[in-house]
């Protein structure tokens, strides 16, 4: 069964290790991520920081980063930098997610004190194989959350059917407009449930959503892989 792990890895641990340290307000996104080699991860990386002086050092951080090969400045929009780069070192978990696991990295952010990453793998055994394998060495890794797939596709937001639906009816039916054009009473009758089990769905969905979208699991929640 395919299953999304987010998880964290301490900067000082992982790629762009320098460059994170000598510019602690900068923030780094990873486009999209290519495995050309058994040695080599090319990533296209957003930086973004708080002025321009921050972005301004940002090729001299690069080029003295030792986890960096090669870099190539594609797009500038003054206040965000796209690059794109080899990663030669640091490097090791992520390609053996890219070539032992056939995991796919979905979305990675860094900043000064750890790396966010979430991940798609094609089973449950890959995952735990690829924990096991960063765990060996010597990677600090924290799993936050897991969604399954099952048999559908909004598992991997957090969601329920149930969740799903309701919030597709509420926002067909304008119930997120401004003024709202239906209210809690009036879409409670339409989904046939009670007022009440209306605002907690909602409620449930709205958190499962928030928490995916900033990679936060509750907690007592995390599936313990160890």
């Amino acid at each position: 069964m395919s299953t999304i792990a987010e998880l964290t890895i301490p900067a000082d641990e992982f790629a762009l290790r320098r460059t994170l340290e000598n510019l602690p307000e900068l923030e780094v996104e990873v486009e999209r991520v290519v495995a050309y080699d058994p040695g080599h991860v090319m990533p296209y990386v957003w930086f973004s920081g708080p002025d321009e002086e921050t972005l301004s050092a940002l090729d001299d951080e690069l080029t003295e980063d030792s986890s960096v090969d090669s870099v190539e400045l594609l797009t500038d929009l003054e206040d965000e930098r796209l690059y794109r780069m080899d990663w030669v070192e640091d490097v090791t978990f992520m390609l053996h997610m890219l070539t032992e696991e056939e995991a796919t990295i979905l979305h990675a952010t860094g900043e000064r004190a750890k790396w966010q990453l979430r991940i798609l793998f094609p089973e449950r055994d890959s995952l735990s194989r690829t924990y096991e394998f960063a765990t060996d060495q010597g990677f600090t890794v924290d799993i936050q959350k897991i969604h399954e797939l099952d048999d559908d596709r909004y598992g991997r937001y957090g969601l329920t059917d149930a969740q799903h639906e309701t919030l597709v009816q509420a926002l067909e039916r304008g119930y997120y407009q401004i003024p709202r054009e239906v209210d809690m009473e009036e879409l409670s009758n339409e989904l046939d449930i009670s007022h009440q089990a209306l605002s907690e769905r909602l409620r449930r969905a709205h958190r499962a959503l928030v928490e995916d979208a900033i990679s936060l699991g509750p907690d007592g929640e995390d599936d313990d892989l160890e």
